[in-house]
């Protein structure tokens, strides 16, 4: 444990991350200072606490002994490489964390999938029988579960959040994948995003990677390493023309009796399997709990069906390559209604190409990049607003369509979350059709 009494802390942000940074920081019996742009918070502070709102005050930060940086808050680059070159540490509330604690800690990072994998590996924990905490960039600020008692530890990372962590030791550590994100936060874009992904792997004892990454491992870390994918130790292999979780070469489970669907979610369940495994959970226990698993809340999720109609709800589709993902699940019978738009990040769009300019799908878009995306498709429909996208969509339905809202966007640009998204086209959906 660190001391920090008598240092001068900022925490910058005081969403849920920060407020659970400030609390911290008062049990410790430091008082910090707190800066947020926002002139409003949803969430009052005691009243003694030194408090900046609407601006970044620069004076207090470059006077701070230690600065703690929310993950998401845009902080301009330069400014940060100024602080960093005045020798002024600038940290995670995740590095608080792992500074507090002596328990292993299962640490899991990528652009897609990670909620879905720290979900499944600790209802496997759970099943087992151990106090699991499961918290981090899923939700849970990770210090608030420092007020309980844990065996062990899930913690879903996101690359915010990795690049000011730097005392990492994960017992067991993967990426579930790479695919463009957040290009607007990173000036070498693909490639620096990437370094940071690749973080998590410093000093981990077991590493589980993507097998189409693994030449980029060795260069973090050689230490034990299991690969998943189209191939490697856990993979997805086709037999009877069925797919199948196969270990090290032995047919484990038939896809089929899973109740997630799509690639993108066997891989999810291999990466899954790959740790309960490493834990040395019986395997009943992960099969049994892996095929009992419904899926996350606004990650591919039927919410409603009526006349033959499917409507899905992907909100948590933030980036292009979960979009992707999404739409390479789907068996299209008659049209598909893709809903996409929101904050774009600098993303490219033209990986989904071939689904934008498919003669089954119809593509609408709203939103702050909804230009910029209908730029690339040769038909498009066009609204400011999901609700008013939502209209449209009503009058045109036939039987055994589908409506799909997998935004590829982030959704800060209208709404507070994806999750007010996606409730947004719940409700919409359930009482327009």
């Amino acid at each position: 444990m660190i001391n920090y009494k008598n240092k001068n802390i900022v925490i910058i942000g005081l969403g849920i991350t920060g407020i659970s940074c400030v609390k911290f920081f008062l049990k410790k019996g430091v008082i910090p200072k707190v800066i947020d742009t926002r002139k409003y918070l949803y969430k009052s502070i005691p009243s003694y606490i030194p408090c900046h709102l609407g601006s970044i005050n620069k004076l207090w930060l470059f006077s701070a002994e230690l600065i703690v940086i929310s993950p998401g808050l845009k902080l301009k680059y330069s400014l940060l490489l100024k602080l960093i070159s005045l020798n002024i540490k600038i940290v995670s509330d995740i590095e608080l964390f792992i500074n507090e604690v002596n328990k292993p800690i299962i640490a899991i990072t990528g652009s897609n999938g990670k909620s879905t994998v720290t979900t499944l590996v600790g209802k496997i924990i759970q099943a087992n029988g151990l106090l699991v905490g499961i918290g981090g960039n899923i939700g849970i600020p990770v210090l608030s579960l420092l007020d309980k008692y844990y065996h062990i530890y899930v913690i879903e990372l996101s690359s915010f959040q990795l690049e000011f962590t730097y005392s990492l030791n994960a017992i067991i550590a993967v990426i579930t994948n790479i695919s463009e994100d957040h290009m607007d936060r990173y000036p070498l874009k693909l490639i620096e995003y990437s370094s940071i992904k690749y973080k998590i792997y410093y000093n981990a004892k077991y590493c589980i990677i993507n097998n189409k990454y693994y030449n980029e491992l060795l260069k973090y870390n050689n230490n034990y390493h299991i690969t998943f994918g189209k191939l490697g130790n856990y993979k997805i292999d086709s037999y009877n023309n069925t797919n199948w979780i196969v270990v090290n070469n032995n047919l484990l489970l038939s896809c089929d009796k899973l109740k997630v669907k799509g690639i993108h979610n066997y891989y999810n369940i291999l990466i899954a399997l790959a740790i309960a495994d490493i834990l040395n959970i019986s395997r009943n226990i992960s099969i049994n709990t892996l095929c009992s698993f419904r899926g996350l809340e606004h990650r591919f999720q039927i919410i409603h069906e009526r006349n033959d109609v499917k409507w899905i709800n992907d909100s948590k589709s933030t980036n292009v390559g979960s979009t992707k993902a999404a739409l390479k699940s789907i068996i299209i019978k008659n049209k598909l209604h893709l809903i996409l738009g929101g904050d774009s990040k600098l993303a490219n769009f033209s990986p989904l190409l071939p689904w934008l300019n498919h003669s089954n799908i119809l593509v609408y878009c709203f939103g702050k990049d909804k230009y910029k995306i209908a730029s690339l498709c040769n038909t498009v429909i066009l609204a400011n607003t999901l609700n008013q996208l939502m209209h449209i969509i009503v009058s045109n339905v036939k039987r055994h369509d589908i409506v799909l809202l997998s935004p590829a966007c982030a959704s800060t640009d209208q709404f507070k979350s994806f999750i007010e998204r996606g409730v947004l086209f719940t409700n919409l959906a359930k009482t327009l059709y």
